[in-house]
């Protein structure tokens, strides 16, 4: 097991040489065109950005996906959605979305915090470019909650999602995995098992794959 250091020029080492925890590679830069190549590959940037100076790529061999003709919808999810309580919308505020989730709950606070304002800058300049994508959760036009990720070879490549009042992340989460599902979008990459996404149909898959369905598009 080893972790490469990287340079100037664009590339990943092979995953498998990597550690673990899924941590293969550490430096380079944020770049779009660094940014794109990871994602093409199954990498993504994840460091405490107090405590680290150069992004750290990550590109686990076990995979946390949710298909989106998967989707778990509760009882109460059902509920929710019948009452029309809240409004859903895709990239009308990226940028607020983003720093919600970096904000929420003072999750910048921490000291193993990733998104900072590095992830900040370069995510949003991703999604100028047309590789991120945002969903926004509103009420009374006020954003509470909403989730943002990479768009890339029709997957959506989930990165981080905010709630400022119950179930706003999961709304967020279902309008997704809807939207994808009318375009036979391929998966939504959860990176990792949580509580929330093993409730919502989530499972693993290998990251040989992960990649055979991203060379679908």
């Amino acid at each position: 097991m080893a972790v490469w250091q990287l340079d100037d020029e664009l590339w990943f080492p092979d995953p498998r040489w990597g550690e673990d925890d899924g941590l293969v590679a550490i430096g380079g830069d944020l770049s779009v065109e660094r940014l794109v190549l990871a994602y093409n590959n199954g990498f993504f940037p994840w460091y405490a950005f107090q405590m680290e100076r150069e992004p750290h790529w990550y590109c686990p061999l076990d995979r946390y996906v949710i298909f989106p003709k998967e989707i778990h919808i509760s009882h109460s999810m059902r509920q929710l959605l019948k009452q029309h309580k809240y409004e859903v919308t895709v990239n009308q505020n990226f940028e607020g979305v983003i720093r919600g989730c970096s904000t929420a709950q003072d999750r910048d606070e921490e000291l193993g915090a990733w998104l900072g304002p590095d992830i900040i800058e370069a995510y949003t300049e991703m999604h100028r470019r047309g590789y991120a994508a945002s969903v926004e959760v509103w009420e009374d036009k006020q954003l509470v909650g909403g989730l943002y990720g990479v768009t890339l070879r029709n997957a959506f490549m989930g990165e981080s999602m905010f709630s400022l009042v119950p179930n706003a992340s999961k709304l967020a989460l279902i309008h997704l995995a809807k939207a994808m599902e009318r375009i036979d979008g391929h998966f939504i990459d959860c990176q990792f098992e949580t509580p929330l996404f093993k409730s919502m149909g989530g499972r693993h898959i290998t990251y040989v794959e992960y990649m055979k369905i991203l060379a679908l598009s």
